[in-house]
């Protein structure tokens, strides 16, 4: 499973990629180094926005955000088709993970760490 739902643009996403014999250069250490410096370009969009102004900036900037969002998809995309992850069920068991460290009743509109 990949985070494209569509199984067509999943598999075009990949046809991409392999059309370009691109998966040579594609490791895990790779990947995921591209999809920090592509949050990292996602981020920078907002850097030195004033928190006043984010609202403003984001429907400003809303092409490029999607641009960041697209490439960030794209890199997952083959990160977990490589690694033959199933997200779904990888989500689900982060999801019961994170609900024993942050219970409702003790982390519910708090944005400190579970050790804190």
């Amino acid at each position: 499973m990949s985070i494209l739902n569509d199984a067509s643009l999943r598999q075009s996403v990949l046809d991409f990629r392999s059309a370009r014999d691109w998966e040579q250069f594609h490791t895990l250490r790779t990947l995921s180094t591209a999809l920090a410096v592509e949050a990292a370009e996602l981020a920078e969009i907002t850097q030195w926005t004033p928190d006043s102004d984010l609202a403003k900036r984001a429907i400003e900037a809303r092409d490029k955000i999607e641009e960041e969002v697209a490439d960030l998809c794209i890199l997952l995309t083959y990160l977990i088709h490589d690694m033959a992850i199933d997200v779904e069920d990888v989500v689900r068991r982060k999801l019961a993970i994170n609900g024993a460290k942050y219970p409702v009743d003790r982390f519910k509109g708090s944005s400190r760490k579970y050790n804190e």
